[in-house]
């Protein structure tokens, strides 16, 4: 994979290859079972330790934004969390693992809701989007860029939709802040393809709240075969900035 730690201290906490941390978003046709088999292949040839995070129920929140009723939100949200949970099991099943460990690295919102230290860090995310104006906005902003690929109507974007959808990003935070100390490492990188501007300001400290020192976020992505691509098609990984 190619990697890009989004600061010195993401860099030094992927170097520790400890445990990681995927993000597998619902509805999203990118985590194809070949994606999900590159991932966890990687997971378990550099980290001792791998989780996959699936937020399932959250996914609803989004749908909800997207004009669902709550019902079928719901409905839609917690068929599509089985479908990813079964395209992991077997995944993980195909290179090595376990039912057993294929269900313990499966982290999902059943799990997270009895987590203490998550419902800790939840709670602290959901005062600072009440009470701080900085933060609900960036919140609010990051929401309206993911609505804004999946759905044409921008206009239908009202405050109170995105006040919706931000309840989404609200419950992936805290796994940004400290999965570390919610799955019980000594130190942990989230995982994903892609780092939203919010997520740069979060690892910077540029909010209130503060992402815990052995937490980092890594973007990844699969290293292109040169006798595939010509060089000069092949996209440059920036290294991370320096603080």
């Amino acid at each position: 994979m190619n990697t890009r730690p989004i600061t010195e201290n993401c860099q030094r906490i992927l170097n520790s290859k400890l445990h990681v941390c995927f993000g597998i978003s619902p509805f999203n046709s990118y985590f194809s079972d070949q994606k999900i088999e590159e991932l966890a292949l990687w997971g378990k040839g550099e980290f001792k330790a791998t989780h996959f995070f699936v937020p399932d129920v959250p996914s609803a929140y989004t749908l909800e934004a997207l004009g669902y009723p709550p019902e079928k939100a719901a409905w839609k949200a917690r068929r599509q969390a089985q479908y990813l949970r079964n395209k992991i099991h077997k995944v993980l099943s195909n290179i090595g693992y376990s039912i057993i460990n294929a269900e313990e690295m499966f982290l999902d919102w059943e799990k997270l809701s009895k987590n203490n230290h998550y419902l800790f860090l939840f709670q602290e995310v959901t005062k600072h989007f009440e009470l701080n104006s900085d933060f609900r906005k960036a919140c609010l902003e990051a929401s309206k860029w993911v609505l804004e690929k999946r759905t044409p109507d921008t206009e239908c974007l009202t405050p109170e939709t995105l006040e919706s959808a931000a309840r989404y990003l609200l419950a992936e935070i805290p796994l940004f802040l400290d999965t570390a100390g919610i799955v019980g490492v000594k130190s942990s990188v989230f995982c994903y393809h892609q780092c939203i501007p919010f997520l740069e300001n979060l690892f910077r400290n540029r909010f209130p709240l503060k992402v815990a020192p052995n937490q980092g976020f890594v973007v990844i992505e699969p290293i292109i075969q040169k006798e595939l691509y010509p060089l000069n098609k092949i996209k440059a990984v920036e290294p991370f900035e320096r603080n």
